[in-house]
């Protein structure tokens, strides 16, 4: 396995963590990236290096691109991880709060790659790994926001594997099913407080403690799995273009595939 170098954002917790971990478990050159670095540092004795970056906030990209450039002289592997699920009816969302998180999920992660192609282009190699969700194929109940940022994420990364493709550049998506972390008590938080005092009160709430119930079950996936699939597509010689993984995933997209519309819709809508 040849040692690369790598980027991955959203480090500080979660699977951008576990994965960062296990990257550098396996001898890579990893950068771990995120708004807090402190929360990176117990994995600086295996080498991973904390980088303080926003990606909402351009002079921080800029800056972390640069410092690996500067440090190793080229960045082979980039795995835009950050991202944040914001639930809510559609009436109730503020569209500030909507553009948010497309700044987040999809604006951001464009803007860095824009800035690590170039040196991937002057190498004639690199890997884009982009973590979307089984929600870019399909879209769950009271979640408009989060999977309109996933399911542009999936065009964009579609598009942008045929575009690199000729510079010697893979671009790979990785769509998590259910995966036991905090996203899904942050999403029914979201969703919750979003609703307050309106039209969609009663099933919102309703909604929100069935998220959280299975979340604070067994049944989700652990991070790991993530990982594991991560590190396929940085280590493979020929990375598949989608890894579809974790708790439903692969059932539910195929449901959504073959059921009609509205009979999908019920089983979402009854799912919590």
């Amino acid at each position: 396995m040849n040692k690369k170098v790598i980027l991955i954002t959203g480090a500080t917790s979660g699977i951008g963590y576990q994965t960062a971990e296990f990257l550098a478990k396996q001898g890579h050159k990893v950068y771990g990236a995120g708004r807090r670095i402190e929360k990176i540092m117990p994995l600086k004795s295996l080498g991973v290096v904390g980088v303080k970056l926003d990606v909402t906030d351009e002079k921080s990209m800029q800056n972390a691109v640069q410092t690996i450039i500067d440090q190793e002289g080229k960045i082979d592997i980039l795995i835009n991880n950050a991202g944040y699920g914001s639930y809510g009816a559609v009436e109730d969302v503020k569209i500030e709060e909507a553009k948010k998180q497309f700044e987040v999920n999809l604006f951001g992660l464009a803007r860095l790659t824009q800035l690590v192609l170039p040196h991937m282009r002057n190498q004639h190699s690199g890997r884009i790994i982009n973590t979307s969700s089984m929600g870019g194929r399909l879209t769950s109940f009271m979640g408009a926001w989060y999977h309109a940022t996933k399911y542009a994420l999936e065009g964009f990364s579609d598009a942008l594997r045929m575009e690199v493709k000729q510079f010697g550049i893979d671009v790979i998506l990785i769509e998590p099913g259910g995966i036991k972390t905090d996203w899904g008590f942050i999403a029914a938080d979201h969703l919750e407080n979003s609703a307050t005092n309106g039209a969609y009160e009663t099933i919102a709430k309703k909604t929100a403690s069935g998220m959280r119930k299975q979340y604070s079950s067994n049944m989700m996936s652990k991070p790991i799995v993530i990982s594991k699939a991560i590190s396929k597509a940085v280590n493979s010689k020929k990375p598949r273009t989608r890894y579809l993984i974790g708790f439903g995933a692969k059932p539910l997209v195929f449901l959504h595939t073959v059921l009609p519309d509205r009979i999908f819709d019920y089983i979402m809508m009854h799912a919590s």
